[in-house]
This record gives C-alpha cells, structure tokens and sequence, in this order.
C-alpha cells in the first residue's frame, strides 16, 4: 500500500509540473500605480507583468521544474543578458500555485525591489474561505465573524466562512509582538463577505510601524475556472 501511494503522489507531482507554475502578482507596499512595465523571465522567456498594489494581476504561466525568476524592467532571452543585482527569486518545482509579492527594497540599487513567493498549493481552499498569510514576527488572534483566529509569526492559516451570504461581518483582531507579553489591538471593523470568492489576506509590516498592516484581496480563480469548464 506505501509502494502505491506514493506511486500516486509521484505521478501527481509529475503531471502538475508538467502543467507548469501559476502565479499572481501583488505589489503589497507600493505606489498606487508602478511607474514603467516590468518583466518576468524564467531562465527562457520573459512576459511582461503587471504590479498592482490594490488587486491581484491576472494569472501568469511560467514553466514547469525548480526554476528561478528575476524581475527586470526590459525583456530578456537568455540568462548572460540579465542585468547583475536583478530581484530574483527561487520556485521550487512543487510550488505549483503561488503568490509573488512585490516589496519595496532600497538596498537594491539597480531596481529597489525584491520579490518573495508565497505557497498557493491549497486544493482544499473553497470559496467563501479565507486563508491568512502572516509575513511578520507578530502573534495574531482574534475573531473573523463566526470563526477564530491564531496566527503564529511567518505562517499561514485556513479559515472557514466568517459568514453564511452576501453579507457584512465583523473583524476583530489582537497582536503581540516579540519580546512582549501585552496584547495590543489592531483592528476592529466590519467586513464584506462574498461566498463567490476565495478571500487572501496578508499581514506585513510597513517602515518602522509597531502595528502590522492587514489587507484582504478576493481571488476569484475558482469561479473562472467553472465558467470556462
């Protein structure tokens, strides 16, 4: 039974990389709008992307594998052509879904940028739920309408619907940061839910800010793919 199981993990693996990487782009802490178009090449071929701060991109493809990718603000063909100090950044074959967030990095001279991926691979992530991506090294805890929450720093979480329809729910949500026992608020608010969408929310730290920021962002990658099927 071992032997099979993982016969069917391998071919399953196998036939996802060779459908290759998908991802979405979010420039978290950026401008309203980036200023110039930008790139993204695999190691074979460069696509012109977008960096939206308030939205998700559309979906791009990349190939399948281990890969690498940078970000350059003009198209390449092969890796000698790729300006030094370029943002990179490593996929591993088995993220095969995955979110490319766009931070603000003024140490980088040559594009004051740096990108980092954050595993999507969550196949049993249904619409109307939400899942957390915590970026910092701040606890978080609280109420997300009818569902808890706890996020531990740099991890993620799956909550079920924080509510039943097309409807308002409250947020209320608690931080601790390192070195410090005492819990400070951070939000409390009420939200819109819609059992549409796939709800993707990301806590970050921004400058030298105590509190964290949130944002939530709808991807509605699920209903498009039935509209299309």
């Amino acid at each position: 039974m071992r032997i099979i199981t993982l016969l069917l993990f391998l071919t399953g693996l196998l036939n996802a990389q060779e459908g290759g990487h998908t991802c979405r782009t979010l420039f978290l802490n950026g401008p309203e709008q980036a200023q110039g178009k930008y790139y993204l090449f695999d190691g074979r071929s460069s696509q012109e992307v977008t960096l939206p701060r308030l939205s998700f991109s559309p979906v791009y493809k990349l190939r399948p594998g281990d890969i690498k990718i940078w970000l350059l603000a003009s198209p390449v063909g092969k890796l000698e052509e790729i300006p030094p100090g370029s943002p990179e950044v490593t996929v591993p074959a088995a993220t095969i879904d995955f979110y490319l967030l766009i931070i603000n990095d003024p140490s980088n001279r040559l594009m004051p940028l740096r990108m980092q991926v954050v595993n999507a691979n969550y196949d049993k992530f249904r619409l109307g739920e939400m899942l957390w991506f915590n970026l910092t090294p701040k606890h978080l805890a609280g109420t997300v309408g009818k569902s808890s929450l706890k996020l531990a720093p740099n991890s993620s979480a799956l909550v079920n619907e924080p509510a039943s329809k097309l409807e308002n729910y409250p947020v209320e949500i608690y931080f601790r940061v390192p070195g410090d026992e005492r819990t400070h608020p951070l939000i409390e608010s009420q939200w819109r839910h819609d059992p549409r969408s796939r709800s993707i929310v990301f806590v970050f730290d921004e400058g030298k800010r105590r509190a964290p920021k949130i944002r939530s962002f709808s991807d509605f990658r699920i209903a498009e793919n039935k509209k299309e099927e």
